[in-house]
């Protein structure tokens, strides 16, 4: 009964223009975060290009083609995009704390992949890190294992 009348409604009302847009993956919201990083420092360095390929290919498990066609989809999200909620919401939903401090971890990997952290880069970490509630010792501690693996 309720099967007959959902479909008399599809045939009636159309889909919205938003129904047939994929939404935002666990992949493209951590790449699209890992990119915004690497934009906030304006001398951004091929090392950091590099470090956010790498940990996609790592953490997904990804051909290089598939890290490229993720890059690519990541790098239009970002410049798409109003704010990083839309993100962080995705990963705060999808994983646990403790895979979202690894998530910071990466984070500061790619801002320490230069050899050193910008302002700019700080002060996103500081909205990235609130925006994933992740309290803040373990930010510190996410940290520090970065620097640690960046000298």
């Amino acid at each position: 009964m309720l099967s007959k009348l959902n479909n008399l409604l599809s045939s009636i009302i159309p889909p919205s223009p938003d129904a047939n847009r994929p939404q935002h993956t666990l992949q493209l919201a951590l790449a699209v975060l890992l990119i915004e990083v690497m934009r906030s420092d304006a001398e951004s360095a091929a090392e950091e290009q590099a470090a956010v390929l790498d940990i996609l290919r790592k953490r997904f498990n990804l051909s290089e083609t598939e890290v490229a066609q993720l890059s690519v989809r990541a790098h239009q999200a970002a410049l798409e995009a109003n704010d990083l909620h839309q993100f962080t919401t995705i990963i705060n939903r999808e994983l646990p704390v403790a895979e979202r401090i690894e998530i910071v971890e990466y984070l500061w990997q790619v801002a320490y992949a230069d050899g050193k952290i910008s302002a700019h880069e700080n002060h996103l970490m500081r909205r990235l890190v609130d925006l994933l509630h992740i309290p803040h010792g373990d930010n510190i501690a996410a940290k520090m294992r970065a620097q640690g693996g960046a000298e």
